[in-house]
């Protein structure tokens, strides 16, 4: 007979392993990336448009847009570090950067070359990080490339679309002016009653001081108070003798802990906010007279922005500084592009592997084997003749690594090159021989098609292939491509450097570099190729391939495409870091 303490125990273990599967079921859902997407027509001109899909996740009835997404389908170029997102565009003459943080209603976009000023843009609300993504609300996403751009970037709900237009013709030059710093335009100044100028903001509701930035210069220090709501009757003490300074904003509220700053080093000491009676605010600004003398200091109210900007000017030769700061970074950049463009990593992966056999020929040749052997051949003679080079293998056994492991290995390593070794097979054709070397794209010719679908069935080897390869959709190897196409020169020229050196004689299977949607070249972030070594469906061909000794001239003759790539390539690209 069951006691009741007994009964106690366990109903209390029923309810705790209820417990602790709601909890671990609420953390998987958690954990799961956004699902959902919304369809975007992008045109670039008349004639010229296509759809692509913005990933995201809704929440409240608000859809939240992946903004590294919306900049891919927008055709430009991010990097995202885990808190700031650098997206970059070059439509026209003017290349611009936008610089997005978060934590932060303020986004930043600056002139790539430093020749045109900043603009800040305000967004309703900071950006969210969720699995390792940036995300914003739809409207505020369609907002800010709109405003930055220049060009209509709209959503409409009733098609539940976005519209993006693109085309040179859509420039607007009002809405790239929106928040361009030391622009003190007024409305009255340019006639706000005939409704055209949309360079100032309206803001509204109380004012609160949100944060502070500072901008040391070659001649002084500006302090920008950044505020949210109307514009507040303002009073400005310059620095006393001691370089004490005093900024009163009437009726306006902030969080003193956010706004307090102390310095360690230069001429700003602190930055001090107090609360006054009657809701006012005040900041004491301490600078170090010894370590800057003020020559003047002003105070304005930029209304682009609601910014209000404090500026101390030294007494300094501020040409002098210019020239020597110039100098050191010209000296910097050089020195950072040499070293960004050294080829000092490569990657070589040789294909299939362990219960992936490959391509098997009429003597029971196995293309795992072959390239197994060529890829340590082709990695002893890059270290023989280039010891300063790393080289990163994608297995360097008899091992099974998946398709989408393959590329992450490169990257993970800071691969420079993505070097794929394979042998190929035409069931229906014994004869064709010779070797082949493909980029990633989508397949222009039947039998390019046909290698990829060789290649990429591997993949139903895998455990759990159909969730780890769900993404990778036809849809996907076109955005894949766009991405490549940043590499997609330098792919091209490796291949016909090592197309050139693997030439055979006998072969017959149209030599040339070609194209097709290789899922092992869909990740990594560097110029990437396929090596198709050779045809083990044809019997002499197998001969020829698993010959140890041709398997080391096969890797040798890749080696000299290489060299002969990285001679041309680094030549341009360090040429290329002096010009700038």
């Amino acid at each position: 007979m069951t006691s009741k303490s007994q009964r106690f125990s366990f109903s209390f273990l029923r309810h705790l392993g209820v417990l602790l599967f709601l909890l671990f079921s609420a953390a998987v859902a958690t954990a799961q990336p956004p699902k959902e997407a919304i369809f975007m027509q992008v045109s670039n001109g008349p004639a010229q448009s296509y759809t692509i899909k913005v990933l995201g996740y809704r929440t409240g009835g608000d859809f939240y847009a992946d903004i590294g997404a919306f900049a891919r389908a927008l055709r430009l170029g991010s990097v995202f570090d885990g808190s700031k997102m650098q997206i970059d565009e070059a439509y026209g003459a003017l290349v611009t950067s936008c610089i997005i943080r978060e934590g932060s209603e303020f986004v930043v976009i600056d002139s790539v070359a430093g020749d045109t000023g900043k603009r800040i843009i305000q967004l309703a609300s900071a950006p969210s990080i969720k699995q390792e993504r940036m995300f914003l609300p739809l409207s505020q996403a369609c907002r800010m490339f709109s405003l930055w751009l220049g060009r209509e970037v709209q959503f409409d709900s009733s098609a539940n679309r976005i519209g993006a237009e693109l085309g040179d013709q859509g420039q607007d030059a009002s809405l790239r002016s929106i928040g361009l710093l030391g622009n003190e335009t007024t409305p009255a100044a340019e006639g706000a009653d005939s409704g055209k100028n949309r360079g100032t903001r309206v803001f509204t509701g109380k004012t609160v001081i949100d944060d502070i930035r500072v901008e040391t210069m070659a001649n002084g220090i500006i302090l920008r108070f950044s505020a949210s709501g109307l514009k507040t009757e303002t009073s400005f003490l310059r620095p006393d003798a001691n370089g004490v300074a005093y900024l009163t904003f009437e009726n306006t509220g902030g969080t003193l802990s956010r706004l307090s700053r102390s310095y360690s080093q230069g001429p700003l000491r602190s930055i001090t906010p107090l609360p006054l009676d009657g809701g006012s605010m005040q900041f004491s600004i301490v600078l170090d007279p010894k370590a800057m003398v003020i020559r003047s200091s002003s105070f304005r109210y930029d209304p682009a922005t609601n910014d209000y900007v404090v500026s101390f000017l030294s007494d300094v030769d501020v040409e002098a500084i210019h020239r020597t700061e110039k100098e050191r970074l010209i000296q910097t950049r050089l020195s950072q592009d040499a070293d960004k463009w050294k080829l000092d990593a490569l990657v070589i992966d040789a294909g299939h592997g362990g219960k992936d056999s490959g391509a098997v020929g009429t003597r029971g040749t196995k293309e795992k084997d072959v390239v197994l052997n060529i890829a340590h051949d082709l990695g002893m003679f890059i270290k023989q003749k280039w010891p300063e080079i790393k080289v990163i293998y994608t297995r360097k056994d008899d091992h099974f690594i998946p398709l989408n492991d393959r590329g992450k290995i490169a990257n993970r390593y800071g691969g420079k090159l993505f070097i794929s070794v394979h042998c190929n097979a035409a069931a229906a054709n014994s004869k064709v021989r010779g070797p082949e070397v493909y980029i990633l794209g989508p397949h222009k010719t039947q039998s390019s098609l046909q290698v990829a679908m060789l290649e990429n069935s591997v993949i139903t080897g895998e455990e759990n292939y159909s969730e780890s390869y769900k993404g990778f959709s036809d849809e996907y190897l076109i955005m894949s491509s766009m991405a490549q196409s940043a590499f997609a020169m330098q792919s091209t020229e490796l291949a016909q450097d090592v197309l050139r050196r693997l030439g055979r004689e006998g072969s017959n299977n149209g030599l040339g570099v070609r194209q097709a949607g290789f899922m092992v070249l869909w990740t990594p972030s560097m110029p990437s190729v396929l090596v198709e070594t050779g045809y083990l469906s044809n019997p002499q061909e197998e001969a020829l391939l698993r010959n140890r000794q041709e398997q080391t001239r096969i890797a040798y003759a890749i080696f000299q495409g290489l060299q002969q790539y990285r001679t041309g390539y680094e030549s341009r690209t360090m040429a290329a870091g002096y010009n700038r």
